[in-house]
């Protein structure tokens, strides 16, 4: 236990790096006093040995080497003329002969040595301390293991087909969908989304664009997939800001008695220093129950809190719920069937790892509003202005990140616009024309007279059966489905005003139903056919605008709103991958 002479110099020795010799060293003495005190600490901790310790070193700057004096001195540690002569030297041309570590640097790595001391990591020195700031590597200091090489996935549609895509590990969801609506010769309207839906817990989300879709799959349980398809109220916030909150829900608005210009809730929703408070009722399910409560709720960018006293926002009478940074918010999609919820309009808060049913934090609301209010705040204050760039993105990128092929279908790469008017056939080059020469020629059909064949039978061109038939190419058309299936299909797309879809009547064998979402209700008006002079028309308002087939009908209502409370904007899209 007795520390002798030569093992503290051989301790200095190991602390000091010889460098080449610099004019802005530090001081040797003030080195060696700063490590004369971090020795004096270190052997105090010693509990065997009794006896007081000298001073390793004092201010003239030589070491003393007298022990107690009942300790012999071995015989290993006496010391040599040049050791000596190394002591007595000037602190100038010892400076020239070692040089020592900066002491930031000295008192760093002795912080790094007590934190790591109880690690099973040990410590690591750092060849380029200048780079990272520490002198030793310890396992935060060490850069996140991205993924790298590439993937496979599995994207399954709303019929349940599925296809396997290879990806790259840092290919976004944005990126993945346009490879897909490429893949699949669709449109690209930016509406496009993936979805992370797992059918045992009934829950499903949209993922945001700038999320790699390798990490989100890694925390995927089994039995989850992704699913593609539209959604058009992802950024419906940006549009129109002030439908989704209402004044009772945004403490701000309370405090400045309404009035909020819609630039500045934006501004208010994507500052991280000042953002608003949402706060209200809702119904919680307490956590292994089946019971629920009624809270009065607040979320705050630190998280989501409930009083336990009323409405009362004391420090003293809130409690967290849940975590806005390690979580994500899902729509419940089985909620009173699953979870006996009270309502209809469940969300949940599940944790980014893999979890089970009863980890979930479920959470109801009284209508669809306050739902879609709620889920849209947490993803404004857990990704704040990312989501605004996500939104301004597809109207500055018009190419694919990881394609250089443009996003556009087989049939509009070999196409092109024709005048045949002349005498020879011209190439139209101008948008605006070329799209009136489309309309032209989509119309072109309806205004052809009747065609016989030579027993006087239509032919299979006749107008009145195409008109009767046409409609059903069109991709807001979807037969015989039920009224049940259409409220699933407008909800999963996004409730937002305008998003419609055509059926066929289940009273009427010969009617249609047009089915509306206006301020997330969903409506549903019945398409009737009438004759006159021998042909069959269609009509929205018992005859008063008829139309020949359902194509004509929809045009028209994009363009006017006619006897509906709004125009149609959305078509209802499925996919087949």
């Amino acid at each position: 236990n007795c520390i002798t002479g030569s093992t503290l110099s051989l301790s200095l020795s190991c602390l000091s790096l010889p460098l080449p010799p610099t004019e802005d060293d530090v001081d040797l003495e003030a080195l060696v006093n700063d490590m004369n005190s971090s020795f004096e600490s270190l052997y105090s901790t010693c509990s065997s040995v009794q006896s007081e310790s000298v001073p390793l070193l004092q201010h003239n700057g030589q070491v003393h080497r007298d022990h107690h004096r009942s300790a012999p001195m071995p015989p290993h540690t006496h010391t040599s003329n040049s050791e000596l002569q190394h002591s007595t030297t000037s602190p100038k041309q010892r400076r020239r002969r070692s040089q020592p570590m900066h002491i930031l640097a000295v008192r760093r790595l002795q912080e790094e040595e007590q934190q790591l001391r109880t690690s099973s990591l040990p410590a690591i020195p750092n060849p380029f301390p200048e780079l990272s700031g520490s002198p030793v590597l310890s396992p935060g200091s060490l850069p996140p293991c991205q993924p790298s090489g590439t993937y496979i996935i599995n994207i399954f549609s709303e019929d349940g087909m599925g296809k396997v895509v290879e990806i790259p590990a840092d290919m976004t969801a944005r990126d993945l969908c346009q490879l897909l609506v490429y893949k699949s010769h669709c449109v690209d309207d930016n509406s496009w989304a993936l979805v992370e839906h797992h059918p045992l817990l009934g829950l499903e989300r949209c993922l945001e664009d700038h999320e790699l879709v390798v990490q989100v799959q890694a925390s995927m349980t089994s039995e989850g997939r992704f699913l593609f398809r539209k959604n058009y109220a992802k950024y419906e916030f940006f549009r129109n800001p002030l439908n989704f909150f209402p004044e009772h829900m945004v403490a701000w608005c309370q405090e400045t008695n309404g009035a909020i210009p819609p630039s500045q809730l934006l501004q208010n929703f994507l500052n991280s220093s000042s953002c608003p408070e949402i706060q209200a009722f809702l119904y919680v399910k307490e956590m292994g129950r089946k019971s629920w409560k009624k809270l009065y709720v607040f979320l705050r960018r630190s998280g989501l809190y409930f009083s336990t006293k009323g409405t009362s926002k004391e420090p003293r009478h809130l409690q967290l719920l849940a975590d806005l940074e390690d979580s994500n918010v899902f729509t419940v999609t089985t909620g009173k069937k699953l979870h006996s919820a009270p309502t209809d309009y469940e969300f949940c808060i599940k944790p980014n790892k893999r979890t089970e049913l009863k980890e979930l934090r479920m959470l109801c609301t009284e209508d669809e509003q306050s739902r879609t209010s709620w889920m849209t705040a947490f993803r404004l204050f857990k990704y704040g202005i990312v989501l605004y760039q996500n939104y301004k993105i597809p109207q500055q990128r018009k190419t694919l990140s990881h394609f250089s092929t443009p996003v556009r279908s087989v049939s509009e790469n070999s196409l092109v616009a024709m005048d045949f008017s002349g005498r020879i056939g011209r190439v139209i080059d101008n948008p605006l024309e070329a799209q009136s020469a489309a309309m032209e020629e989509g119309n072109a059909w309806r205004k052809r007279s009747q065609r016989m064949n030579i027993l006087g039978s239509p032919s299979p061109l006749h107008p009145c059966l195409l008109n009767s038939v046409i409609h059903r190419t069109q991709l807001w058309f979807h037969g015989r489905i039920t009224r049940e299936e259409s409220h699933r299909m407008i909800h999963q797309q996004g409730q937002v005003d305008g998003l419609f879809l055509l059926r066929d009547s289940q009273s009427n064998p010969k009617a249609f139903v047009l089915t509306l979402c206006h301020h997330q209700k969903i409506k549903h008006f019945q398409i009737l056919p009438c004759e006159e002079d021998g042909q069959i028309f269609f009509s929205l308002d018992d005859g008063s605008t008829k139309f020949t087939d359902l194509i004509q009908l929809v045009e028209f209502y994009q363009l006017n709103r006619g006897v509906l409370p709004c125009k149609l904007k959305h078509p209802c899209t499925l996919v087949a991958l």
